[in-house]
C-alpha cells in the first residue's frame, strides 16, 4: 500500500545506495578543500569521482570482515580509485562522514515534505473556500452545540498545518549542519577552516561546536516536528471517521468502482484511509520519543543512538511523505453531503439555537438567571420529546412576554452564525473569492481515478 502513495524519490533517498553516495559527497568535498589549501595533490577528488561507482553489495561484503561500515566503505572506494584514495578521510573520524552525510539526506527529505505540506495547504484552502457557507452543526463533547460551516473546519486545519510548516522549516534549519571536527571535536588534525569550506560546498552550516557527533537535540527537534504534523493528520482523519459514521454521514471518503469494504458484508464503505493515517501517526510519535532518548550519550559519544536512527529517521520521513500525500488525496476527493448536514442540524428540533434565544431575552431586559432557566426548561421538554423547541418557547408565558413570535423565529436562523466568517477567512487566507453555497444535492460518486 505504501509504495503506491510514497513519492519515489523519498524511498530512494533512504536506500543504502543513497547513504553511501552521501558519504562519498562528504569525502570528496573534504578532499577538494584539502586540495585548495595544498594539503592534497590537485586533481585527487576529480580522479576519485571519475573512478568510483558506489556498490552497496561490495561494501556489505567487506563489512562482514571489518565489522565497521565506514572502513568497509573506504576500502571499497580504494579498490576502484587506487593509490590516490589514501588522501580520503585524512584527519576525519567516522561520525564526520556519518553525521554530515545524514544531514544531506535529511535536508533533501525535508524539502520533499515541505512540497507535500504545500500541496496539502492548497487543498485545504480550496475546500475551505468551497464550503465557507455549507452549514452544519458544531459539536462539543460529541453533542450538538451551535451551527457552524464545514469551511471553518478546513480553515482551522489550514491554519494548523501552516503553523506546522513554520515549525518544520525551523527544525530543518537546525538539522542542516555538518561537522568535521575530528574524534573528540577539537579539530586536532584538521582546522575549523576545512570544516567551514566543506559545509559550504555541501550547502550546510558548520556546527558551531561539536564533540565526536552532531548533537542529537537537532535530530530530536526534526522528528518532534514530524510527530506534531502526524498528530494533526490524525486529528483530521479522526474527524472524517466520525463524519462518515452511518448515523452521521455528513461526509465520507471517496469509494471507487470495484472497491470492497468487507469480505463478509458487501454493503460496507469504511473510512480505511483515515484509519490507516491514525495508526501511522502512532508510529511517528513513538519514533520522536526514541529520538529524544538519543540526546543523552556517554561523554563525547557512544553508539546507542546509531542503531535507533537507522530505523526511526528513514521510517519517519518515508511515513510522513506517505501520510501527507494520502491525506491530500483523501481531502481532494472527500464526498460532502450538505443535505445530510442540514438534516442533522435540525435533528434536535432547534435546540442548537438556545444561546441565541437566551441572549435575545437578556437584551430585552430579562434577568440572566431567569432567562436561562426559562430556555433550559423548554429545552429539556424538547429533549424528552414533549414538543418542538421553537413551538415550546413561543408558547412559554415568560418568553412570549419578552419576545414576539417574529423575534423568536429570527433566533432560529442558522445564517446568523455565519455572518462573521468572511472576516475569519480574511484573517486566515487574506482576500479570497468565496464560493456561494450550492443548493445541488450531492451524490455518492461511483468512481474516479
Amino acid at each position: 500500500m505504501i509504495e503506491r502513495y510514497t513519492l519515489p524519490r523519498m524511498g530512494a533517498l533512504w536506500t543504502q545506495q543513497r547513504k553511501y553516495e552521501s558519504w562519498l559527497q562528504v569525502e570528496l568535498a573534504a578532499c577538494e578543500a584539502m586540495e585548495e589549501v595544498k594539503k592534497v595533490p590537485k586533481g585527487t577528488a576529480a580522479h576519485v569521482r571519475r573512478k568510483v561507482t558506489i556498490d552497496p553489495d561490495r561494501i556489505d561484503e567487506i563489512e562482514k570482515v571489518t565489522k565497521h561500515d565506514v572502513i568497509a566503505f573506504l576500502e571499497a572506494v580504494a579498490e576502484q580509485a587506487g593509490p590516490k584514495a589514501r588522501h580520503l578521510h585524512a584527519g576525519l573520524t567516522s561520525s564526520d562522514v556519518l553525521d554530515t552525510g545524514l544531514a544531506l539526506q535529511m535536508v533533501e527529505a525535508g524539502g520533499i515534505i515541505l512540497e507535500d505540506l504545500d500541496a496539502l495547504l492548497a487543498v485545504l484552502k480550496k475546500r475551505a473556500v468551497e464550503h465557507q457557507e455549507t452549514v452544519m452543526v458544531g459539536r462539543s463533547h460529541g453533542i450538538h452545540g451551535e451551527p457552524i460551516s464545514l469551511g471553518v473546519k478546513f480553515a482551522l486545519w489550514f491554519e494548523e498545518f501552516k503553523r506546522h510548516r513554520k515549525r518544520f522549516v525551523a527544525a530543518g534549519e537546525d538539522i542542516a549542519v555538518g561537522k568535521l571536527s575530528g574524534a573528540m571535536g577539537t579539530f586536532a588534525h584538521l582546522p575549523p577552516r576545512i570544516e567551514s569550506m566543506v559545509c559550504k560546498k555541501l550547502g550546510l552550516k558548520a556546527a558551531p561546536v561539536s564533540n565526536q557527533v552532531v548533537q542529537r537535540d537537532r535530530h530530536a527537534a526534526y522528528l518532534t516536528a514530524l510527530a506534531l504534523i502526524a498528530a494533526s493528520i490524525e486529528k483530521v482523519a479522526t474527524e472524517i471517521r466520525h463524519l462518515q459514521r452511518t448515523e452521521v454521514l455528513e461526509a465520507e471518503e471517496f469509494f471507487s468502482v470495484g472497491q470492497k469494504g468487507s469480505s463478509a458484508m458487501p454493503h460496507k464503505r469504511n473510512p480505511v484511509g483515515s484509519e490507516n493515517l491514525c495508526g501511522l501517526a502512532r508510529v511517528i510519535r513513538s519514533n520522536s520519543l526514541a529520538a529524544m532518548e538519543n540526546v543523552a550519550l556517554w561523554h563525547e559519544r557512544d553508539i546507542s543512538h546509531s542503531s535507533v536512527e537507522r530505523i526511526i529517521i528513514p521510517d519517519s520521513n518515508i511515513l510522513m511523505d506517505y501520510m501527507l500525500v494520502r491525506l491530500t488525496k483523501l481531502l481532494t476527493n472527500l464526498v460532502v453531503y450538505p443535505d445530510r448536514m442540514l438534516k442533522n442540524l435540525n435533528l434536535t428540533g432547534g435546540l442548537v439555537y438556545s444561546q441565541r434565544l437566551l441572549l435575545a431575552l437578556i437584551d430585552r431586559g430579562a434577568e440572566r438567571k431567569s432567562a436561562y432557566e426559562a430556555v433550559q426548561r423548554n429545552a429539556m421538554e424538547a429533549w424528552q420529546g414533549n414538543g418542538n423547541f421553537q413551538d415550546l418557547v413561543t408558547n412559554d408565558p415568560f418568553i412570549s412576554r419578552k419576545l414576539s413570535a417574529s423575534e423568536i423565529h429570527t433566533c432560529f436562523n442558522p445564517q446568523a452564525y455565519l455572518k462573521n466568517l468572511p472576516q475569519v477567512f480574511r484573517r486566515v487566507f487574506g482576500n479570497v473569492a468565496t464560493a456561494k453555497k450550492s443548493s445541488a444535492k450531492p451524490t455518492r460518486k461511483k468512481g474516479r481515478a
